[in-house]
């Protein structure tokens, strides 16, 4: 039997960012637990414009390739992590906007969300993002933040403490618990 699927979404698209260092230590842990097969998905590769599909996407009538690819990646996922920086006392905008995207492909799953940022350690962009994902109906599942001036990310590699290791494991393994009735409760599509 395949093993459920965790995405861990790299949710920064700046020139010089730090996430995809940060999303290989999350999912560095997340293999290591054994318990999914994890994918690494940075929002670059998908190069979505601000949103812009005719219809709403409630109804799934994608027009444009990238809007499909985005939507058949996400629709894939049995678990979700954002990782995500903080910027002005929030998420980022391209977070927003490939969260914009879709619906359905989000609804009934569970999620975490690493955030990092200055001595505020990315807490006011969870806080920010958790509303949204309860009305897409996404599970949430946890959240590790990270201060960078005190954990920074060193020669493109980051490593946590100890602290942050715990609480990313801790991430994976609640997930772990939340998937299966998750997944059963998206098979029935009862709601």
């Amino acid at each position: 039997m395949a093993k459920p699927v965790l995405q861990v979404i790299i949710g920064s698209t700046r020139p010089g960012r730090v996430g995809p260092a940060i999303a290989r230590w999350f999912f560095d842990i997340a293999a290591a637990e054994g318990t999914f097969d994890v994918e690494l998905v940075d929002l670059v590769e998908f190069d979505l414009p601000v949103f812009n599909e005719p219809r709403h996407p409630i109804t799934k009538q994608y027009e444009f390739e990238y809007t499909k690819r985005w939507a058949e990646t996400i629709a894939r996922a049995d678990a979700l992590v954002f990782v995500i920086p903080e910027y002005n006392h929030s998420f980022n905008a391209a977070t927003k906007n490939a969260i914009d995207y879709l619906h359905h492909e989000w609804k009934h799953k569970p999620v975490g969300i690493v955030s990092y940022g200055g001595m505020a350690m990315g807490v006011r962009a969870v806080q920010a993002l958790k509303p949204i994902f309860a009305g897409l109906r996404l599970i949430f599942s946890g959240e590790v933040t990270i201060p960078l001036p005190l954990v920074p990310v060193v020669d493109g590699v980051f490593s946590g403490d100890e602290v942050l290791n715990n609480g990313a494991r801790s991430i994976v393994r609640e997930l772990t618990i939340m998937s299966p009735p998750l997944k059963a409760l998206r098979e029935s599509d009862a709601f």
